[in-house]
């Protein structure tokens, strides 16, 4: 049979009528801005979101730890895995699964997941969760304390503040990924892996340059799951020189 060649197939349904837009619109609230309203139209709109909701994830994030994973396969069963600044728990989920810290039956290696994080935060199946400044005086060493050991995989989804000023947003978080990275050399096993958030902007060569002296193989990558219009990307650095 030949199609229509004036209508898409998505603009029609089985019975011949034009499918309706199926996409949420919000009307602005008083005492609520423009951009509050967009952003609330996007989250309501956005598969990913959607998909966590029916997955049980606590954010649309952990798509892109799921995602970075499947691509580099750092977290295996039965690694140690450090998350910094974890909150929701979305990456935490994700990792307890993937290195089976929830445990089973089937002889796989049983892995554990901690999560560090400024605020307390609701309890998460598999993972232990601290509320601690990573940045603190002797964080590290309590880390490993809490871990009998060094960790095999730190990883971070942190983002500062926003300013509103792209330049200031890009160099904060450069200088907390810095921190990340600085933490990660302290706690990790030689082998590791260390897997952060970073904005592009230009601010970034010194630390990449840093974490090439540092680990075998250094990677920068932009997932499916982050939006077409945001300039986070990861960076996801393997082989921890020591």
């Amino acid at each position: 049979m030949t199609k229509n060649p004036g209508k898409a197939p998505s603009e029609k349904n089985n019975s011949g009528r034009g499918q309706r837009d199926l996409t949420i619109k919000v009307k602005t609230a008083r005492g609520r801005k423009l951009s509050s309203t967009l952003w609330l139209q996007r989250q309501l709109n956005d598969p990913y979101v959607k998909k966590a909701n029916t997955m049980g994830y606590r954010g649309r994030a952990a798509f892109k730890i799921l995602e970075l994973d499947d691509k580099y396969g750092f977290l295996v069963s039965g690694a140690r895995i450090v998350d910094l600044g974890c909150a929701p728990g979305g990456w935490c989920q994700v990792a307890a699964r993937r290195v089976n810290a929830l445990g089973d039956r089937s002889g796989r290696k049983i892995g554990r997941v901690l999560g560090i994080d400024l605020q307390e935060m609701e309890p998460i199946a598999g993972c232990e969760l601290h509320q601690l400044d990573f940045m603190a005086e002797g964080a590290d060493e309590q880390v490993k304390e809490w871990l009998d050991g060094r960790a095999d995989v730190v990883m971070s989804d942190m983002a500062a503040s926003s300013s509103g000023h792209k330049q200031t947003d890009h160099l904060r978080i450069i200088a907390l990924c810095d921190a990340a990275a600085h933490f990660a050399f302290d706690v990790l096993e030689p082998g590791g892996t260390f897997v952060a958030k970073v904005l592009a902007g230009g601010a970034e060569g010194d630390l990449q340059r840093l974490l090439k002296l540092k680990f075998t193989k250094v990677v920068n990558v932009k997932p499916p799951a982050s939006r077409a219009d945001s300039s986070e990307k990861f960076v996801v650095a393997t082989g921890f020189r020591g």
